[in-house]
């Protein structure tokens, strides 16, 4: 009896020596050379199961050729259910394949004498469908007619949809470029594990293909009445019709509010029209979801259930009695800068609660209190991120918001008076408003004469309008980009509040005026950083538009030659962001391995565009993540000052070990440039986290750097950062599952990124108040359930990593190693949720921000 193989033996020929006298042990390591042996030796290694399905097989090759087509038929039919039937892992060929290896020109030469009938279109089907779309190539190039082809295909989909092979349908029909024919095949019971591939598949598509199978994924949605799902898609197309088509053909208004609900946290600008909605009390209900209006009411109660109502001074973030005595009696550095510090890091932590302990403590005894008090603990133009530090502590709540910067200004230092403007564009946020507050408050200061106010007031005039497309706005901002006797900081601004109000509409209007600003700017102002923000509001403007922007592009070489290449790089970083285009992230690898001559900048934007074109799929995102440490190891110091903020763009708000060692190691950089961005990157990779070995490096970065002013400024940042919204804030971009990018969210984290390609000149100057930005990219990372009536509702919920489902057989779990809580939760990145009750059905698959439940008729108490 021989022994049975050990599939792990190592000799070159399974095992050779079984079934062998022991005297001849030794020749066991000699590949046998004989091949008759060979033979021999693999039909006796054969385990007795595998040597029966060897001889069935062999069986039914001969019976397909006999005469009688009864018989040829029963055994093509066995042979290709043994093929369907054997299973094999990943890597290994299933075995009926493996041991039909040897017939297949037999089979093919029989095929081909075949007479045409139902049988020979039935073995095509066990011809792989890859031959197929190789024919399909080579007839296309002859241009020779595909009907045949064609018809066999619709065989082979039809089949594999219905026999849970879809992925293989999709591929087939994406080779033969006919995917429409899939939404005829797809039924009720497969569109979801249809549609999940091809959305998932998108992301890996050059334009225009990743379009139009995410519209056939649309299509498909809609019929099947997955109206969450085809509105989530209509999103990712940025299809205003589709969405719209998503309301007018659902009648269930709970669903509608949902729907809302999904628009809202994608900042999507909307109005709800007597079409989408018929009764006027409805229609008010759908525009404050819209709107946001419950955003802040939401976020506290999440604070209250997780007990963080206590509000936080810096001192409870820097930690200082962890550290030893130098950094904590460090007041030999400028304190004017520590308390500017400060004001970020109260801002951030306790940003969105409505108290702290600098800002909003109410007055004591008589002379207007303390929170003016503190305000003038900070310089000059420390004292406009001052006043707009109270925006941010007030953020979403819009009618307290306004009431309290309204002290502000009454004031008649300018600074305060722009930090409240910029305040009242924190507080608006994201949050629409019918009666337009923010706008009627900062229209009036846009024409002042001092600097400081029209900043801030345009500033906060982006904020607030970001993605709102607002025509007044544009009136407003289009003439001081064409005016001579304006100052380039508030031109600057002007271009990015432009470029955040009409984010990816690509406007041609507002393209021009920027492009005639840049034109008119002489050398010695191209060469200022703050010139660098007018090519990113032009980028904005064509924000993942990718080959909208080809004319633009163009354009923007007939630039002077100190900002052509710079604005180029910019202009397509934001044209390809989050598409994954391969091609693009080569383009900006190339343009890193130039040597540059002195004062060139472009190559900032392009480490920036890796990031932004890669960010969206994981695989994508970690070799990006390679190349940026190979750019870390031979790139030259510019390349290197952009490499750690393209990191912190990749990871946002989800710390990854190996990114925070890289950033870790960068930040005791020689270079002082390098160390200060790879210190903010720390802050945002953490932000929102509390991640507490985050929270540590940082800590002892400040005991670090505790004689170095600048730097100590911007680990002061990375702190707030860190705590942002004492843990409940994300930065992330993405949300519904990583499926969808909101576009004002970058918008806000690449205006920011830009600015810190030179953190001295601004940062560090007077334009702190420029990481209020981020504010854009601010959302509450919970989980909170709502009845019908909208009132928050506790449910377990079980919350785990997420696991990629997608193209697998049967029904996998789709979370790992979950903990069960109850609503309201916090998912952090990679986490996903499902209800751990059948006591109510989610309106929406996606359980992400605010989620209606509605009970389940065919529940019963146990």
């Amino acid at each position: 009896m021989s022994k049975t193989p050990d599939p792990n033996s190592t000799g070159p020929s399974g095992n050779a020596g079984a079934g062998k006298p022991d005297g001849e042990e030794a020749t066991v390591k000699v590949p046998a050379k004989d091949p008759k042996k060979k033979d021999e030796k693999k039909d006796e290694d054969l385990s007795e199961e595998d040597l029966a399905l060897k001889q069935q097989l062999e069986l039914y090759v001969e019976r397909v050729q006999d005469a009688d087509p009864g018989l040829q038929k029963v055994a093509l039919e066995s042979m290709r259910q043994e093929i369907r039937t054997a299973t094999s892992s990943m890597t290994s060929v299933p075995k009926p394949l493996k041991f039909l290896r040897p017939h297949y020109g037999t089979l093919k030469g029989f095929y081909e004498k075949m007479p045409d009938s139902d049988l020979k279109a039935l073995s095509s089907v066990l011809n792989l469908s890859g031959e197929i779309g190789q024919e399909y190539a080579t007839r296309q190039s002859e241009e020779a007619p595909i009907d045949d082809l064609m018809e066999l295909v619709q065989q082979i989909v039809s089949f594999n949809v219905k026999h849970n092979a879809e992925p293989d349908a999709v591929d087939l029909l994406i080779e033969v470029e006919d995917l429409d024919l899939l939404v005829e095949h797809v039924d009720s019971s497969n569109c979801k594990r249809t549609c999940s591939y091809l959305t998932s598949f998108a992301k890996y598509l050059p334009g225009p293909d990743d379009m139009l199978v995410l519209d056939i994924a649309y299509t498909i949605y809609m019929k099947f009445e997955e109206y969450p799902l085809a509105l989530v898609t209509a999103l990712a197309l940025d299809n205003m019709q589709s969405i719209k088509q998503v309301f007018t053909s659902c009648d269930d208004i709970l669903r509608k509010r949902q729907f809302c609900y999904i628009l809202a946290r994608h900042g999507q600008t909307f109005d709800v029209d007597e079409e989408m909605c018929a009764s006027d009390e409805e229609r008010e209900v759908l525009q404050e979801i819209v709107n946001k209006a419950k955003l802040s009411e939401g976020y506290l109660a999440l604070a209250r259930d997780i007990e963080v109502m206590e509000a936080k001074t810096p001192d409870d973030i820097y930690k200082p009695h962890l550290l030893d005595g130098r950094a904590s009696a460090g007041a030999s550095v400028d304190s004017a800068r520590q308390n500017l510090a400060a004001t970020f890091v109260n801002a951030f932590v306790n940003a969105g609660f409505g108290q702290d302990k600098l800002m909003t403590v109410p007055s004591e005894g008589t002379s207007g209190g303390s929170s003016t008090s503190w305000l003038f603990k900070n310089k000059e133009h420390g004292k406009a991120s001052a006043a707009a530090s109270l925006g941010m502590i007030l953020l979403w709540d819009v009618d307290s918001g306004l009431a309290q910067l309204d002290k502000y200004f009454h004031s008649t230092d300018t600074h305060v008076i722009a930090g409240a403007l910029l305040g009242v564009g924190i507080v608006n946020c994201g949050i629409k408003n019918d009666c337009d507050p923010a706008l009627a408050l900062l229209a009036e200061y846009v024409d002042k004469d001092d600097p400081s106010v029209r900043i801030g007031a345009i500033m906060g005039l982006g904020l607030a309008y970001a993605g709102a497309q607002n025509e007044q706005i544009r009136s407003i901002l289009t003439p001081i980009l064409g005016d001579n006797k304006v100052s380039l900081d508030v031109i600057a601004f002007a271009a990015i509040t432009l470029g955040l109000v009409y984010v990816g509409s690509c406007n041609e209007e507002i393209a021009q005026a920027i492009i005639f600003a840049l034109m008119e700017r002489s050398e010695s102002e191209l060469g200022e950083p703050l010139a660098r923000l007018l090519p990113l509001g032009l980028g904005l403007l064509y924000l993942g538009k990718q080959e909208s922007v080809d004319a633009t592009a163009e354009v923007s070489k007939t630039f002077h030659e100190k900002i052509r290449k710079h604005c180029d790089m910019t202009l397509l970083s934001c044209a390809y962001a989050g598409t994954g285009n391969v091609l693009k992230v080569q383009h900006f690898l190339g343009q890193c391995a130039q040597h540059l001559e002195k004062g060139e900048t472009y190559q900032g934007p392009a480490i920036l565009g890796i990031a932004m074109v890669a960010m969206s799929e994981e695989l994508g995102l970690e070799m990006t993540i390679r190349s940026l440490e190979h750019l870390l190891q031979y790139g030259e110091q510019n390349i290197r000052r952009a490499v750690p903020l393209a990191l912190g763009l990749l990871c946002i708000s989800n710390p990854k070990v190996n990114v925070m060692d890289t950033l870790s190691r960068l930040s005791h950089d020689s270079d002082t440039e390098v160390a200060m961005a790879a210190i903010i990157s720390l802050g945002l990779i953490g932000a929102g986290t509390n991640n507490a070995r985050i929270a540590g490096m940082l800590r002892n970065l400040s005991s670090y750097y505790y004689k170095e002013a600048n730097l100590l400024f911007c680990v002061r940042i990375a702190q707030g950062l860190v705590h942002l919204g004492k843990g409940l804030i994300t930065l992330s971009p993405y949300h519904s599952e990583r499926f969808l990018l909101s576009p004002t969210a970058l918008a806000g984290l690449l205006t920011m990124l830009h600015i810190c390609l030179d953190m001295k000149a601004i940062i560090l100057g007077k334009y702190h108040y420029v990481l209020y930005f981020l504010t854009l990219a601010m959302q509450p990372r919970m989980l909170m359930t709502v009845d019908e009536n909208l009132k928050p509702l506790s449910v377990p919920v079980r919350v785990g990593q997420a696991v990629d489902v997608i193209g697998q057989a049967g029904r996998p779990k789709t979370i790992t190693g979950f903990q069960t809580h109850s609503t309201p939760v916090l998912l952090a990145a990679g986490d996903r949720a499902e209800l751990a009750t059948e006591k109510y059905i989610p309106l929406s698959p996606i359980l992400e921000g605010f989620v209606i439940l509605k009970e389940n008729p065919e529940y019963r108490d146990e």
